[in-house]
């Protein structure tokens, strides 16, 4: 009986001390990468702002072979959404809320595991020169409470550098 309490007494003092600090943490997070793909900026432009592209080459696809996409829309315009469900990785949403082919820049909210809350991201394409571009992909967004403890765990800025990486190889080859 006295190890039952112990035990008892130790799992409770873990949520407790988890509670606490996730409690301490920030609830807002900022993930995101860059890189120089070989190829001019109207075609790497013209490839990423078709969400279908996505699946190609984003890190969280990778994970899941079996995640189920459906889309709704014009891909590559405003308003086009990508819903996914995946037991390895989460269920969500992602709608473009801006396009601006002058800049290069896609806008987009993305919505995690049915929360009402957008989470802004955006990729941006620029020409380094007439043979190569540069591509900006990054999020802003909030991680509840108690949830926001997963940061210091998880670095998302690894899963925008491997699919950048995978979108470099897709559209050198």
């Amino acid at each position: 009986m006295k190890f039952l309490k112990y035990f008892l007494i130790i799992v409770l003092g873990l949520i407790a001390v988890t509670l606490i600090v996730a409690a301490l943490l920030p609830k807002d997070f900022h993930a995101g990468s860059e890189i120089t793909i070989n190829k001019p900026k109207t075609e790497v432009y013209n490839y990423v702002k078709l969400l279908r592209n996505q699946g190609n080459y984003d890190n969280w696809s990778r994970m899941d072979p079996n995640i189920t996409r459906n889309y709704e829309g014009t891909d590559g315009a405003e308003g086009f959404t990508y819903i996914w469900q995946s037991k390895k990785v989460g269920d969500g949403k992602q709608v473009i809320t801006k396009i601006d082919s002058s800049n290069g820049r896609i806008e987009m909210d993305l919505f995690f595991n049915g929360s009402e809350e957008a989470n802004k991201s955006f990729m941006e394409v620029t020409a380094v020169n007439p043979e190569s571009s540069k591509v900006v992909w990054k999020i802003d967004g909030k991680m509840p409470y108690p949830f926001n403890i997963m940061g210091l765990f998880f670095d998302m800025n690894k899963d925008f550098n491997a699919g950048l990486q995978h979108l470099k190889e897709i559209l050198e080859k």
